[in-house]
């Protein structure tokens, strides 16, 4: 039995054939908590220091986690996934496609004029007309000031 955050046997069997095999020299530790360990960080939002000591140490998951990552192996994980996905008929690519029809950069990766926009913004605010009700009340805000 696994915890809540962490694969089930099934989902196990799918990955564990996708992940890298030594080489040479010493096997590596089990694959299996790591996943745990990414997955458990991935739905709980907590840092590496927090992860639970039942994964193991934390900078052991991490330098495993980057050393994954600088390779690609993420990457070929989706890839494998999906071409297994796609044979079995399990992608209905008229539902699953994603074009730039449907997806909207933020201007700065469009390369838009930086600087220091903190300053525009604030003096922009000053001269604008207020837009919460606080302001046409006279408070501050939700807390009264001391």
């Amino acid at each position: 039995m696994h915890g809540r955050h962490e694969l089930p046997d099934h989902e196990w069997a799918r990955l564990e054939p996708l992940l890298p095999k030594p080489r040479t020299g010493r096997p590596p530790k089990d694959h299996r908590p790591v996943l745990d360990a990414l997955l458990w960080l991935a739905k709980t939002g907590a840092p590496w220091r927090d992860l639970p000591e039942r994964f193991g140490p934390w900078r052991g998951i991490a330098t495993r986690f980057y050393r994954w990552t600088r390779a690609g192996l993420w990457d070929r994980i989706l890839s494998a996934l999906r071409r297994i996905a796609d044979a079995r008929g399990g992608i209905d690519w008229d539902v699953h496609m994603v074009d730039a029809t449907s997806v909207r950069a933020h201007r700065h990766a469009a390369g838009a004029k930086g600087g220091n926009t903190f300053r525009r913004w604030g003096a922009r605010a000053g001269a604008s007309a207020a837009s919460c009700t606080c302001a046409a009340s006279g408070a501050a805000g939700p807390w009264p000031s001391h």
